[in-house]
């Protein structure tokens, strides 16, 4: 069972990319579950054709902690499984503690059998934060993605999140898998992606680019896969599942300064006036 924990600035479409990506490896007969770390609990919508499913943590405080495993776990497309962990009320409390409570209760529950291919934790922004850490620091995820676009504040968060990939790594397994550029259509986007993930170490994984059918897709409740299976786009989501299926480059990050994120910016940024 390979866990793989996405993450990238908030914004930069690793919901979408996330569940996509997880659409294709089902429709490549991929067993998976995909585990929502996030409190606005939209991670799983596009797989569950729009339904919203209860939370981890509204279950436990509607409930009590007599609960069910099919009481958190809905099916989604093509028999992936859904988990969203939610958060406190808005204003209140630490989210990240949502994250530990709900892959504690998934352990408890059974819910990680040995027939899955895959778990994914889409992860809500940077890694600042202890309780959104929590995948790759308790161990849960070995095996990272960071999705970025070729605009500074995303590479920024981008090369920020590798510090956190590096501080845990040196006393565990984690290790970063790539960027994946979910496009913004920037100027020379994809050779600023490529020098960014090597001046890291690592890779630029997968290019997707930019396509309004995945807006379409979005509002109709499904993944590309599934809304419009014979679309280019949706061959870039399979292109993308099979990069990361079949990827063997896994990483320990070697962020940058602030210094040279900006001067790979002006070099590889912008297109000659």
């Amino acid at each position: 069972m390979r866990q793989i924990a996405i993450y990238g600035k908030g914004g930069i479409g690793k919901s979408t990319t996330t569940q996509n990506t997880v659409g294709a490896l089902a429709e490549a007969g991929k067993k998976i579950m995909v585990v929502g770390c996030d409190p606005k609990a939209d991670s799983t919508r596009l797989l569950l054709h729009g339904l919203c499913q209860k939370t981890v943590l509204d279950t436990l405080r509607d409930e009590g902690d007599d609960i069910d495993l099919d009481d958190i776990l809905k099916p989604g497309f093509l028999g992936t499984k859904c988990v969203e962990s939610g958060g406190p009320e808005p204003g209140v409390g630490c989210a990240g503690r949502g994250i530990i409570t709900s892959i504690n209760m998934l352990e408890s529950l059974g819910a990680y059998t040995p027939d899955l291919d895959y778990v994914f934790y889409d992860v809500l922004g940077d890694v600042v934060c202890g309780g959104f850490a929590m995948p790759i620091r308790e161990g849960k995820a070995e095996e990272i993605y960071i999705v970025a676009s070729g605009e500074l504040m995303a590479l920024y968060a981008a090369n920020n999140i590798s510090k956190g990939i590096q501080k845990y790594a040196a006393n565990g397994k984690v290790r970063l898998g790539g960027i994946i550029c979910n496009s913004r259509m920037v100027d020379k986007e994809y050779e600023l992606l490529k020098a960014f993930a090597e001046e890291i170490g690592s890779q630029l994984i997968y290019f997707v680019p930019r396509d309004n059918l995945v807006q379409r897709a979005e509002i109709n409740k499904k993944t590309v896969v599934d809304f419009d299976p014979t679309s280019r786009q949706a061959d870039e989501y399979r292109a993308l599942a099979k990069a990361i299926d079949t990827n063997k480059m896994f990483v320990i990050p070697k962020p940058m300064s602030q210094d040279r994120l900006e001067a790979i910016m002006m070099e590889h940024g912008f297109m000659d006036a």
